[in-house]
């Protein structure tokens, strides 16, 4: 039986930073992207401050559920941050 893969972007708290105090912020939410390597190597592939995507130990994160509605709104927010920032 083939598993759906989600249709819109994904999102997790940061619940651990001690190793990447720089990287990461504590309770802050990031996007993250999907990477089945890294998931099997108890990884994911967050976009952190940099702006970059890096694999982080996956217990550092709490993964969150939001509607559809939600996520585009999150998405789009995230692409304004960027532009904002440049």
């Amino acid at each position: 039986m083939k598993t759906r893969k989600p249709s819109h972007s994904q999102f997790v708290i940061c619940v651990d930073n001690s190793e990447y105090p720089v990287s990461l912020e504590l309770h802050k939410l990031y996007r993250i992207l999907p990477d089945e390597d890294a998931a099997l190597d108890g990884d994911i592939r967050v976009i952190d401050e940099s702006g970059e995507d890096y694999l982080y130990p996956a217990e550092y994160f709490v993964v969150i559920k939001v509607s559809r509605q939600s996520a585009q709104a999150l998405a789009k927010s995230f692409g304004r941050r960027v532009q904002h920032a440049a």
